[in-house]
């Protein structure tokens, strides 16, 4: 054990759980989904109004997830509903389909036949009654009753109904979400362009209820990271940490999903991005002297939150380490006190980039004009990725990249997952990191372009540093922006948390 150890963890060393929390899991109500279903219709019927190119009749229809096994066995997984169908109807099972009569605005949904022997293996088959009022629609068939029920609930008799389904690209998978399918469709008229641009871009503003939820979400996970941050111990492995994030969420958060794959990466691990996935799975032991960047995120009622913290194993930080450490959390807090509506997220990313060469350049890590290191996009080697993303019902929520607005082509900028102006009920995220990352630093510094601004005798003790990164999820108000995320930040806040004391500090 080095000097400064935090106690010997030993290989399978476990950490005291947390035995209480402040928070209860709220009662989530089915009127968030109402209201969700109101602002896509609204929506709909503004686009028609301004739009010679559809009536505004018609259905939107979208087809729920299903439950998936694990490949050829009958392993069910855990069942997440598809994102854009929790959204306007917040359903829990699997097997659902749900429509929206624009012109009537009364909203349906399909519930699946279940077998007699459903009862047996997986609880109570629920009567149609009981879908109705507890998600709160007007309407509710069988799944196999869809296609008369649409074709008899369409005013216009002599013509084919039209549904409208969803049908788009999501601009950081890549991926097209899939339009609902089911028998007899060559009886309907086919819109696939109109509904997914309005339905995604409802998203991106929230709600008072979902922000409540959001903050709901940023409690659970800013509590449970404090835990993992006070339980850390020299001889632990990853993996440890995460399962005591994953603990506290489930046990007192009531959240049985993640947002995402936890990262719980430490030394060098820390400047492997998406660290945590299954070839770099949490395993490596908790070494004195070594930075953790636990990325880590509870999702509650379908809603996320998305958190980093960064902290020193033994509950110490070294000068070398206050420095990375202080240079990120001075771009975190710079872009934070520079949102409001109107604002540039580029704008936002370029701040942080230019805050953290600063901070380097005035220790001699990087060397020259910081304004030229800008124009090179030197800021992309230590922050390879995007400054944030929207937030919500997705981790990556959609909308980034609304009709017209095109990826910048730069590095650094290029990983943006938005480039939007900031408005009011924007939840995004801010993650400013600094990462010493042989891929990039190599080529570099072997680049004539860019070799000058590195100080190559300062930058080989940060060889095996990894990395830090400071992520909060920040709604964007009419005035500004307000901070959502509740951990300790500043360096002496996190070593007296570390140390026992009782998170928020007493003055």
């Amino acid at each position: 054990m080095g000097s400064g150890a935090r106690g010997d963890g030993g290989d399978l060393a476990m950490a005291s759980p947390p035995s209480s929390s402040t928070l209860s899991p709220p009662v989530v109500p089915m009127d968030l989904h109402v209201s969700n279903r109101r602002k896509l219709l609204d929506s709909l019927r503004h686009h028609f109004a301004a739009s010679s190119s559809r009536p505004s009749h018609g259905f939107v229809l979208l087809q729920g997830g299903e439950e998936q096994t694990r490949y050829c066995t009958d392993h069910l997984e855990l069942f997440r509903q598809e994102s854009y169908f929790a959204y306007l109807f917040g359903v829990r099972e699997p097997g659902f389909y749900g429509a929206i009569n624009i012109s009537t605005g009364k909203s349906i949904l399909f519930a699946p036949r279940l077998p007699a022997d459903y009862a047996v293996w997986l609880g109570e088959i629920k009567p149609l009654s009981y879908f109705k009022e507890s998600y709160m629609v007007d309407l509710v068939y069988y799944v196999d009753e869809l296609k008369e029920t649409l074709e008899n609930l369409f005013e216009e008799k002599e013509k084919k109904p039209l549904l409208f389904l969803l049908h788009g690209l999501n601009t950081d998978s890549n991926n097209y979400s899939k339009p609902a399918k089911f028998e007899g469709m060559e009886s309907f008229e086919i819109d696939l362009t109109t509904l997914h641009p309005i339905l995604t871009e409802c998203r991106v503003l929230k709600s008072e209820q979902e922000l409540a939820i959001i903050q709901y979400a940023n409690d659970v996970s800013s509590e449970a990271h404090i835990q993992a941050m006070r339980n850390a111990k020299v001889g632990m492995k990853e993996y440890q940490l995460e399962s005591i994030f994953l603990h506290h969420i489930y046990m007192y958060g009531g959240c049985r999903h993640c947002s995402y794959t936890c990262i719980c990466a430490t030394g060098n691990n820390s400047s492997v991005l998406h660290y945590g996935h299954a070839a770099a799975p949490n395993d490596k032991a908790l070494e004195d002297g070594d930075m953790a960047l636990m990325d880590m995120g509870a999702e509650y009622s379908f809603y996320g939150s998305d958190i980093t913290c960064s902290f020193p194993i033994n509950g110490k930080f070294t000068k070398d380490q206050t420095i990375i450490y202080n240079a990120v959390l001075q771009a975190h807090n710079n872009v934070i006190s520079s949102m409001r509506p109107g604002v540039s997220w580029v704008n936002m990313h370029k701040l942080a980039e230019k805050t953290i060469l600063e901070a380097l350049n005035k220790e001699g890590i990087v060397q020259g004009n910081v304004e030229e290191m800008m124009a090179e996009r030197v800021g992309a080697v230590f922050m390879p990725h995007g400054l944030g993303h929207l937030l919500g019902i997705d981790t990556h929520d959609p909308g980034g990249y609304a009709e017209g607005l095109e990826r910048p082509k730069e590095p650094g900028l290029r990983s943006l997952r938005t480039v939007r102006e900031l408005q009011k009920g924007m939840v995004i995220t801010v993650e400013p990191g600094c990462y010493f990352i042989e891929a990039l630093l190599i080529p570099a510094s072997e680049n004539p372009a860019t070799a000058k601004f590195f100080n190559h005798e300062k930058l080989e003790k940060f060889k095996k540093f990894g990395g830090v990164r400071i992520e909060s999820d920040v709604c964007v108000t009419a005035e500004g922006c307000r901070n959502m995320t509740n951990c300790p930040r500043e360096t002496w806040e996190i070593e007296a948390v570390m140390a026992g004391a009782p998170w928020p500090l007493k003055q």
